[in-house]
């Protein structure tokens, strides 16, 4: 019988074999009527998609560009069915008009249990409302956006301008990516649960390997989104090799760290009368276990560090290529500072960030260009149908692509794929939002972040503070660099800067 089966499943990898190869090399893949990915017998996309899957991004905007309205069925082996939509009717009616038809879905969860387990940014339902309740209330709150100010104006003082002062004295050339990327784990650290690991000009090494860790695990977790067959991620968690053991590994360094912090909070009852979110969430009756705050803070610690550095190394990256774009800022910010009777080195106050709304539009342009977050995806949990008529069964995946959009002339018009901060200025000078359907950066709906005006507490303080006193030169500034796709939008192989005090 085993021999019997073992010649059976041979002779059919031999026809299949076949039968791929007259479809994929002998014969045209078949068109739609319609724009939008190219399909072969049985095997759907999934030639394109290992064809392309390196440049993800790119590919699947090009796509999206092609399309009527902007939106794609896309299918492959596995029963990965779906659409991926820059359609910003779409879009509001996933992120809000029917917001309980499209969760994060089983399969994305499932994804990143290892992780963030069922951490706020990994939870639907229940588990999500209470996490949001909580976190909104300790996000509306001016003792944690004073508790932020106070972080931010700490580290840019005391360790980013010393660093940079230090590199601009030695000729020593940064990756200014990883200097945003340990400015941001320190901050958030800060915020989540009171520890300063100390990354940008400290000797902790528990917090660097925990640094590294979270690095490895968000880029790792990632990765498994890509993969063309689940059985070979399962293999290799099964029989824990490869990229799952390293991920199994770099998991257990950051739970190991957390759980620490944690453990000793909770024993000491040093929670009490703390401003930061590890306090307020032990300090709430509905589920305060360690693995459920661990999760929580793992998945705060995710959103603040990746998405504040991901966006400022892209907005430091276009800035040095715009000299204009660069004085503007600098007219800016010294009218804020004659106004105020500051000087150059003078902490900005929460007034003095607010008037800085032509800094403001120069990030919000970046972001729109270069999105921290490019892709989401949600599930359908029942047939449904878009706005622009595109029809979605139960149970497929559902993917609006923040990256894309921003490159619709359908959305921006002509000159999409300029830089133009202006755009986003009125008539009176002043930084006007758009729609968070058409701009979701900060994603929308009932699901919009609640860290937006912190983020831009913290990006636009660091942008001010070193626009003021540096020049930055990166290294090749005409050639846009790779990105490296992991939950963020990051900058492939860093950010090769020079520094030198600016002459004022």
């Amino acid at each position: 019988m085993d021999l019997l089966f073992a010649l059976q499943s041979f002779l059919f990898l031999v026809f299949l074999s076949i039968y791929v190869y007259l479809h994929f090399y002998t014969t045209p893949p078949r068109k739609s009527t319609h724009s939008g990915f190219k399909t072969y017998p049985i095997l759907g996309s999934l030639p394109e998609f290992l064809k392309n899957r390196h440049r993800f991004l790119d590919w699947t905007t090009e796509i999206l560009r092609n399309c009527p309205t902007n939106t794609a069925v896309f299918f492959r082996p596995g029963k990965i069915h779906g659409i991926i939509t820059a359609n910003p009717s779409n879009v509001e009616h996933m992120l809000k008009t029917n917001f309980e038809n499209y969760p994060k879905g089983e399969r994305f969860i499932d994804l990143l249990r290892d992780f963030l387990g069922g951490g706020i940014f990994n939870a639907d339902g229940e588990l999500w409302k209470v996490q949001r309740k909580t976190a909104s209330y300790a996000f509306n709150t001016k003792s944690l956006r004073n508790f932020v100010m106070d972080n931010v104006s700490f580290e840019i003082q005391t360790r980013l301008v010393p660093l940079l002062a230090r590199a601009a004295e030695t000729g020593c050339r940064l990756d200014l990516q990883d200097v945003l990327e340990r400015f941001a784990f320190d901050n958030i650290c800060k915020m989540a649960f009171n520890v300063d690991p100390a990354c940008l000009g400290g000797d902790g090494k528990s917090a660097a390997e925990f640094m590294r860790a979270f690095d490895d695990a968000a880029t790792l977790c990632s990765g498994r989104f890509l993969y063309a067959f689940r059985f070979i991620l399962i293999f290799k968690k099964f029989f824990n090799i490869g990229s799952e053991r390293r991920l199994k590994d770099s998991i257990a360094t950051v739970h190991n760290f957390a759980d620490d912090i944690i453990r000793s909070r909770m024993e000491n009852n040093s929670y009490e009368q703390q401003d930061d979110l590890l306090s307020r969430f032990i300090g709430n009756d509905n589920n305060n276990s360690p693995e459920f705050l661990r999760d929580i803070i793992i998945s705060m610690i995710l959103a603040g560090r990746d998405t504040t550095s991901s966006a400022l190394s892209w907005f430091f990256w276009i800035l040095s290529s715009r000299p204009n774009v660069q004085l503007n800022i600098l007219n800016e910010l010294e009218a804020i500072r004659s106004r105020n009777g500051q000087s150059i080195g003078d902490t900005y106050g929460f007034d003095e960030l607010r008037d800085m709304h032509y800094l403001q539009a120069a990030i919000m342009e970046a972001m729109r260009l270069y999105p921290p977050v490019p892709v989401d995806t949600k599930a359908c949990l029942n047939d449904d149908v878009m706005p622009d008529g595109t029809v979605l069964r139960k149970g497929w995946f559902v993917t609006y692509h923040a990256y894309a959009m921003g490159r619709m002339e359908t959305i921006w018009g002509k000159d999409c794929h300029e830089y133009v901060p202006e755009r986003w200025l009125g008539e009176d000078g002043t930084c006007q939002p758009d729609s968070a359907f058409r701009y979701p950066v900060f994603h929308a709906g009932p699901r919009m972040c609640l860290g937006k005006d912190l983020a831009f507490i913290q990006m636009k303080s660091i942008a001010a503070s070193v626009i003021q006193r540096f020049e930055v030169d990166v290294e090749d500034k005409g050639t846009c660099p790779a990105h490296l796709l992991s939950m963020t939008l990051r900058i492939k192989g860093g950010l090769p800067v020079s520094v030198r005090n600016r002459c004022i």
